[in-house]
């Protein structure tokens, strides 16, 4: 039977193998999720929402260990894994709070003579999660609440690096109380993924990774009539304009493009600032490239760990050697550091333009695109100049030009003014173009996969 192997990105170490299952070992387990989703299905939204809570108690009561196996799988930072947690247990908290009354049946009216009619949400049964490494619980936590909360079970496919934080997720839900067979996680490679899509007992597919992986998976699933929703890749776009506050800038843009050791994919990736405050924007954000502190992610003085793994590594070498070789220049960084571990230290180009992946792709790694727009207009003009479309951002201090511009303008499912941040349970989470459709969180996600059914009375 073919393994699967763990390896800790700062050491090189092996952390654990495991065996992979047989396509009949992962269909009994999506088998076991459906005949779990149909005792659950019958309980009442509140009777789901208690469930939930005490899964958030649970992860709290476990973050040390959670935030530990995350830096040893993926090189996270320590606080960053702590961090993780704690969103984990506040989104399960809020779809049990929210989950009620937005799943709620609705009376409305129809016909002629205004006759009653009823919209109620129900839930479709198994929904497989097909989740990347770079967020090990809150990829699959985002996923898991909100269709636990709408009725449906879920089978999780989770990256292989992170194998360990996915079956540990399983174990505390159901030292929480969740039904045993409700969460399945299975450990599969891409062929036997594509079998379980297409089989019948799969009512629906969420996938979050590349642009490619979702171009495969968006197809299987659509040749087999299953609903999808598709979080993408991103190439984030951070405008500098010529009213902004360029220390707050440099703070956030710093922040930005170094969370999660630069693999978020709404990391701060591209910055387009414009000629007024160019030089002191590029001066100023070198600086604070050239001091961060890369290093032990253990280490509560480390500002940068190392990316997930060799691969990722060399993934990212290979992007900023292309890039370079078409004209960009490199002001800090750029070359990995001698020793063990797959690190990568913070890095900044400029002179970047179309053509380079610097401009054009993703770069999951700590390294800022600098590029140069003449005003506010050609800044907007250049963020929007991306085949990606998940979120972005705008430094300027006059806040209603700044949101007629992310309202009006900004091609991309989310923008930030003035800040930095990775999600929120409140407000919805998703992206356009390239970087997929469908949307999680804000109390979106829970009415991606139901029945939107309708009952018309006399």
């Amino acid at each position: 039977m073919p393994e699967m192997t763990t390896t800790n990105p700062a050491t090189g170490e092996i952390i654990k193998t495991y065996k992979m299952m047989s396509e009949a070992e992962a269909v009994a387990r999506v088998e076991a999720a459906h005949h779990a989703f149909l005792e659950w299905r019958g309980l009442t939204h509140a009777a789901r929402a208690s469930y939930l809570r005490r899964i958030a108690e649970v992860l709290r009561d476990h973050a040390d260990e959670l935030a530990a196996q995350m830096t040893e799988e993926t090189g996270k930072l320590l606080q960053d894994g702590h961090r993780e947690v704690e969103i984990c247990a506040a989104i399960f908290e809020y779809t049990a709070a929210q989950g009620p009354e937005l799943l709620a049946d609705e009376e409305r009216k129809h016909g002629p003579e205004g006759s009653r009619g009823i919209v109620t949400y129900q839930p479709i049964g198994v929904i497989y999660s097909i989740q990347p490494w770079n967020f090990p619980l809150y990829q699959p936590v985002r996923v898991l609440a909100a269709n636990l909360m709408a009725g449906n079970a879920c089978v999780l496919k989770h990256a292989s690096i992170c194998t360990g934080a996915g079956l540990r997720l399983r174990e505390l839900c159901i030292a929480a109380g969740l039904p045993e067979d409700l969460f399945q996680v299975i450990l599969i490679d891409h062929e036997t993924s594509d079998a379980l899509i297409a089989h019948p007992l799969v009512r629906a597919v969420t996938m979050t990774g590349s642009d490619g992986a979702g171009r495969h998976i968006g197809s299987v699933a659509a040749k087999a009539l299953k609903k999808t929703v598709l979080e993408l890749g991103s190439n984030d776009a951070y405008l500098v304009l010529e009213g902004a506050d360029v220390e707050k800038a440099v703070r956030f843009s710093v922040m930005g493009r170094l969370y999660n050791n630069g693999q978020t994919c709404v990391s701060a990736k591209r910055f387009i600032v414009t000629d007024k405050v160019y030089d002191a924007f590029v001066a100023a954000y070198v600086a604070q490239m050239e001091a961060i502190v890369m290093g032990d992610p253990t280490d509560e003085a480390t500002q940068l760990g190392p990316l997930s793994s060799e691969e990722q590594r060399d993934t990212v070498k290979v992007q900023v050697e292309q890039s370079l070789a078409k004209g960009a220049r490199v002001l800090c960084g750029g070359t990995v550091p001698e020793g063990k571990g797959a690190y990568y230290p913070a890095t900044v180009l400029v002179d970047v333009a179309p053509g380079m992946p610097a401009y054009d792709d993703e770069i999951f790694g700590p390294v800022a695109a600098i590029i140069r727009a003449k005003d506010d207009e050609d800044a907007m003009r250049l963020a929007n100049d991306s085949r990606y479309g998940l979120g972005g951002g705008i430094f300027c201090e006059d806040e209603d030009h700044a949101v007629r511009l992310a309202r009006d303008h900004f091609d991309t499912g989310m923008v930030r003014i003035n800040s930095f941040g990775a999600a929120d349970p409140n407000m919805p989470f998703g992206g356009v173009k390239d970087s997929g459709y469908g949307r999680e969180h804000g109390g979106f996600g829970m009415k991606e996969f139901v029945n939107v059914k309708a009952i018309f009375l006399p």
